[in-house]
């Protein structure tokens, strides 16, 4: 089954998700050019999981856009995989921080395929800079 794995990270911080698999790489999505909603004050400590980033960006034109745009590439790739009997793909989100945008988009892209591919993939996510948050 195929298998692909999520991340979530910071530019600042971590900088791109080192693929571990004979694979050596994966889809690297900016998310640098949205309004970055820790520049908020009342988003400053919340992260992307949260119900008040979700619904800022959820209603944010731009980021709707990047997703369906970014979904679709994933999901032309992970047919082309499934097709070629590859196994591992890998998929990083990434902003300044790794903290709204990046994870807001990586928990979106988990939900839209577990519902797209009604179980055939083994997802995995992971959240770079907040660890705990892992799903």
């Amino acid at each position: 089954m195929l298998k692909i794995r999520i991340y979530s990270f910071g530019y600042k911080k971590s900088g791109i998700p080192k693929d571990e698999t004979i694979n050596g790489g994966g889809f690297v999505f900016d998310c640098r050019f949205i309004y970055n909603p820790g520049r908020i004050q009342e988003f400053v400590n919340l992260t992307g999981k949260d119900k008040e980033v979700i619904n800022f960006l959820d209603n944010h034109v731009e980021m709707q856009d990047f997703l369906q745009r970014s979904f679709g590439i994933v999901t032309a790739a992970l047919e082309n995989f499934k097709e070629r009997n590859f196994t591992d793909l890998m998929v990083s989100f990434g902003c300044t921080g790794g903290q709204h945008r990046s994870i807001y988009a990586a928990e979106k892209l988990k939900e839209y395929l577990k519902s797209t591919f009604n179980g055939n993939l083994l997802i995995e996510l992971k959240h770079t800079e907040f660890p705990q948050l892992t799903s």
